[in-house]
């Protein structure tokens, strides 16, 4: 039989040793916990700290916590003197990832602002170096358009689970999911404070997705 998507994965998860005992634990803890199997995978973790290290981020806003699987990746890219301000909606997973961020050493550089991130948003300081958004879908070009005021000219808008398994170049499909992310494309595309812009697919140990980058001009 053929290898598939998820078996590639767990191979270069293995071999470069892209997940430690504290990510694991990380990830068991939040699963114990109830919270669904929708964190970022360890690849794309290190992919994202790889970003923030290119970048040079000290201020990083993550929009959407989960149980701070990415977080934590993002929290340890940014180095001791950073700060990772991750927003949350709901009150268990916040304390779910409180816990895995104290529990992986990072508490100090973390801070989870809970409320509806729309809500939330506008009272984080800024200037951000990095924005990783991750949440509901629907909203994905308000949570954008609300960061950009706050970010410094050469950050970096990262925004997640863009592919939806191909169904973002579906015509017939018009679900609430897609339309978030075909909104938030228009307004990459078309925002000239971003400039830029590129699409990566990704296919994983969770299935056909990719994420949306561009970079703040000023």
């Amino acid at each position: 039989m053929s290898p598939t998507a998820t078996d590639v994965d767990v191979w270069f998860t293995e071999h470069l040793h892209l997940e430690d005992d504290t990510l694991r634990a990380a990830r068991e803890r939040a699963g114990g916990a109830g919270l669904p199997d929708i964190a970022v995978a360890p690849a794309q973790g290190a992919f994202l700290a790889t970003l923030a290290r290119l970048a040079g981020a000290r201020r990083v806003l993550e929009v959407g916590t989960l149980g701070g699987y990415s977080t934590i990746w993002l929290a340890r890219a940014v180095g001791a003197r950073g700060l990772v301000t991750t927003l949350e909606i709901d009150p268990h997973h916040a304390e779910v990832a409180r816990s895995c961020v104290d529990q992986a050493g990072v508490g100090d550089r973390v801070e989870i602002v809970l409320g509806p991130a729309l809500e939330t948003l506008p009272t984080v300081a800024g200037p951000l170096d990095l924005v990783f958004v991750d949440a509901d879908k629907e909203n994905n070009a308000g949570y954008v358009r609300a960061a950009l005021p706050l970010c410094r000219p050469g950050a970096l808008v990262v925004v997640d689970n863009v592919v939806r398994g191909g169904r973002v170049a579906d015509p017939g499909d018009d679900s609430p999911t897609v339309r978030g992310v075909r909104e938030v494309v228009e307004l990459v595309a078309a925002d000239p404070r971003l400039e830029g812009a590129t699409a990566l697919q990704v296919v994983d140990r969770k299935g056909w997705d990719g994420v949306l980058l561009a970079t703040v001009t000023g």
